[in-house]
């Protein structure tokens, strides 16, 4: 069941510029059965991989790869990125479980809700059109944060974000979403390796997500360089969708666990 869930998760992450994590992370959830320090990590490792392939992948096919603004990015995700998870780290120590996911589901929520908003608006509001570097590290430490505190790589707020502060189009603002991605989760993994380890963490689930996820990241990239514009931005609306029922399912269980309690 997880290398299953992981591997569509990661199909539509890639293909979407999504990262997996946003579907993975509430999936996960739902499934139960791990705390939220445990799922946060376990999804950082599978979208790490997940983008590692894809980013591979679309640099063998030659994808147009704005490096300038994906470098810039990917500086300030790094830094976001140890900012996101010492945020998660002390909300897990001072409270409860329960709390801590509810909060990441509703926060998830709510931002995938904008998203939804301005994307399907996004003819009608002009970007900036940003060409600075500063701005550009500036976003991907503020989206770096918000991967790592929510163990969702970013997905679709990345994608809305680049897309609105930047004018890129979906398929290029996905690409830059996916380098944002890649350097956040590191990020966040190799902090927790170097100064912390990973005793605490229990990984007898993670071959399976980190199976799904490398496949899932190799279709998804193949996909994304034969579909159209249009198509991709479709199945983008469709999965934020998804994703935003799936979080608001997690809310009310949680909700009706602490009041039967």
């Amino acid at each position: 069941m997880y290398l299953i869930v992981a591997l569509i998760a990661t199909t539509l992450g890639a293909l979407t510029g999504m990262g997996g994590g946003v579907m993975l992370r509430p999936a996960l959830d739902l499934l139960g059965g791990l705390d939220a320090l445990n799922v946060s990590m376990m999804s950082s490792i599978a979208v790490l991989s997940m983008t590692t392939i894809s980013i591979g992948r679309q640099i063998h096919q030659k994808a147009a790869i704005d490096y300038k603004l994906s470098g810039a990015l990917a500086l300030g995700s790094l830094f976001g990125g140890n900012a996101g998870q010492f945020i998660l780290t002390h909300a897990i120590a001072h409270a409860e479980n329960s709390t801590v996911v509810a909060v990441q589901n509703a926060v998830l929520a709510l931002m995938i809700l904008g998203v939804l908003i301005y994307m399907h608006n996004k003819s009608k509001v002009n970007s900036p059109g940003l060409k600075k570097p500063v701005p550009a590290v500036l976003t991907g430490v503020c989206l770096g944060i918000l991967a790592s505190f929510l163990g969702i790589g970013g997905g679709p707020i990345n994608v809305a974000v680049i897309i609105y502060l930047f004018g890129l189009n979906t398929k290029s603002a996905a690409l830059c979403s996916l380098v944002t991605i890649f350097f956040s989760q590191a990020a966040n993994v190799l902090s927790v390796a170097l100064f912390k380890g990973f005793s605490n963490y229990d990984f007898s689930l993670l071959p399976y997500l980190v199976i799904g996820a490398v496949t899932g990241g190799f279709i998804g990239a193949t996909l994304s360089k034969k579909l159209h514009e249009k198509t991709v931005d479709r199945t983008f609306k469709g999965i934020s969708l998804f994703v935003m029922a799936i979080c608001v399912v997690n809310i009310l269980r949680i909700l009706m666990f602490l009041c039967l309690r």
